[in-house]
């Protein structure tokens, strides 16, 4: 049974139950009382959510050329975004757009093509830009961030391609799992033990955000028939470090937000920046 098919099912699937997420979180959000402090921010979130949720399933109902589309279309912007907060110079900006789409097309129409070769090329590509412009003083971080940015971003979004069916389960657990995150945390990480940060990068990211996103993501893959303690354990690896990854980078570049225009969440990298660790550790512990 080909891959392609295998992710259409798994998208048939998670329709029934996103679509109930969904329709139980506008239910709330519409009944929230005008006293809530964050009701505008949790209604533009929802509204995020539900034009995003069809556009991301329906992409594996089209396929490998979906996963492909998908894949390219996320790594273009999110890379864009990085590129502004890293500072990298228009060079290396096309370098890490050129991955974005490239890496996605060779997952998509000659997977044996990604080993060691591909990862020689990436190094080549990342250094290559400051070293023919023979930046002294600049050109050793330029090719490391675009390294990372390689790394990041174009690298992981190839497991929308590769992992079929699993690539579904993924993104599914991942978005309950940053609802879980904030529910834990709202309703157990106010006082006590579970109300200490995970790290200084990001304060509001508590303990108990993390038992509300293990539930969670246990819950999702299971009720899309999924579930795995590897995959579990990756997709929770990718919601807790994701976040704080995301974090350490924004924190360098003094931002608050990867961009502005995603209602709710700022940019692109702020609402996958946890899938994109999760599909990566997930190619770890599957492929």
């Amino acid at each position: 049974m080909s891959a392609a098919f295998l992710a259409g099912e798994a998208a048939g699937r998670a329709v029934p139950v996103v679509a109930g997420v969904l329709g139980a979180g506008g239910v709330a959000v519409a009944a929230l009382p005008s006293r809530v402090r964050m009701r505008a921010e949790l209604r533009r979130r929802w509204r995020t959510w539900a034009l995003a949720a069809p556009l991301f399933l329906g992409a594996f109902f089209l396929g490998t050329a979906g996963a492909f589309a998908l894949a390219a279309a996320l790594g273009v912007v999110a890379v864009g975004e990085y590129a502004r907060m890293a500072a990298l110079p228009r060079g290396e900006q096309a370098v890490l757009a050129a991955a974005a789409v490239t890496l996605p097309a060779l997952a998509w129409a000659a997977p044996s093509a990604l080993d060691l070769r591909t990862a020689g090329v990436l190094l080549l590509a990342a250094a290559a830009v400051a070293l023919f412009s023979s930046d002294t003083s600049t050109g050793f971080t330029r090719a490391c961030r675009t390294a990372f940015g390689l790394l990041w971003i174009p690298v992981p979004l190839t497991g929308l391609v590769l992992l079929g069916d699993t690539a579904v389960a993924v993104g599914v657990a991942v978005a309950f799992g940053d609802v879980g995150a904030w529910c834990g945390g709202t309703a157990l990480g106010r006082t006590g033990p579970l109300s200490r940060p995970l790290s200084p990068l990001s304060p509001n990211k508590t303990w108990a955000g993390v038992i509300g996103c293990a539930a969670a993501t246990v819950a999702a893959l299971a009720s899309i028939g999924a579930f795995s303690p590897a995959l579990w354990a990756a997709v929770l690896t990718g919601c807790v470090a994701g976040d704080l990854l995301e974090s350490m980078v924004k924190r360098e570049a003094g931002v608050k937000d990867a961009g502005t225009w995603l209602p709710g969440f700022g940019g692109l990298l702020d609402r996958i920046d946890s899938l994109l660790v999760a599909l990566l550790a997930t190619m770890v512990v599957t492929l």
